[in-house]
């Protein structure tokens, strides 16, 4: 996995968004074992065909511990045989490439290649790659649905985020920036709200994009929570009359680079960096904030 993807797990994850992904890695799961276990029958379930080799036979349970949090998978199984997901077989990276699938799906929707990896991580010699195809089909169609969905109530705070991943276009690698606006609601609740891409963060850029948030009904913004950029704050107010305020991670590191010159040597740097480190554990921390 590369850089920029991980980068783009963590802002999707600092999103508050796992249970999104815990309910995709769970549909998927069952998607999954639907077709594995339908190639060993012979047929799928209640069908009745010549062809079919033995029956299902019930359930049993098994806990799925990922990335996103503990899955209950229900396994089926057969009267003739047994049946054992191979995605969960010791040293499989099934669950890395499903969660990958999953959030390229936020950016731009998934690719060939993700195919081509989920079916080599997953080891699916029972499964056709046109039945993969489907089952990524369906989850760029679950998230499609759940970032063009209507936002109800008031969302007094916005907090916005960015990162650049390397995208290949018309044949040449472009960096692409990758917007995720995260809303607090006046119960306190925390959800991702919109995902967005772009050539650039100009201010054009982000005018559409809080545009967007807007026509699906956010309203109630008080205050935007970003890094110090002119195009995000001169967006925010237009759209929304809200106060902008800058994420205190952002001002530690810009802080932080203008105290490292060039002249530091590397061990003054290193310690500079570890102080970085407890500083910016400490924003995170609400009771080092209190203290």
């Amino acid at each position: 996995m590369t850089d920029e993807r991980m980068a783009l797990i963590e802002l999707i994850e600092k999103g508050a968004d796992a249970d999104l992904i815990r309910d995709m890695l769970a549909f998927a799961a069952e998607r999954l074992m639907n077709l594995e276990v339908e190639a060993l029958t012979g047929a799928p379930a209640g069908v009745r065909s010549p062809d079919r080799l033995t029956h299902r036979n019930g359930y049993r349970e098994r806990a799925w511990d990922t990335r996103a949090g503990r899955i209950d998978l229900a396994i089926p199984k057969l009267r003739k045989g047994s049946y054992f997901p191979v995605f969960l077989e010791p040293r499989r990276s099934a669950e890395k490439a499903l969660t990958a699938v999953i959030q390229e799906a936020y950016v731009h929707g998934i690719s060939t290649r993700s195919v081509d990896d989920l079916v080599k991580a997953m080891g699916m010699t029972g499964i056709s790659k046109s039945q993969v195809s489907r089952l990524c089909e369906e989850i760029d169609e679950r998230v499609n649905a759940f970032l063009s969905r209507p936002i109800e109530g008031e969302w007094p705070y916005l907090w916005i985020d960015a990162t650049y991943l390397k995208t290949r276009e018309a044949g040449r690698i472009v960096s692409t920036a990758v917007i995720l606006a995260v809303g607090v609601n006046s119960d306190g609740r925390r959800e991702v709200l919109g995902i967005a891409t772009g050539a650039s963060e100009a201010e054009p850029f982000w005018t559409a994009f809080l545009r967007s948030l807007a026509d699906r009904g956010l309203r109630g913004v008080k205050l935007v929570i970003a890094d110090d950029h002119k195009g995000l704050r001169a967006a925010a107010a237009r759209v929304f009359h809200a106060s902008h305020q800058r994420c205190w991670l952002h001002t530690i590191r810009t802080q932080s680079s203008n105290w490292v010159s060039s002249a530091l040597t590397s061990r003054r740097r290193a310690a500079q960096g570890n102080d970085m480190t407890d500083l910016q554990a400490a924003v995170v921390n609400d009771d080092a904030v209190d203290d």
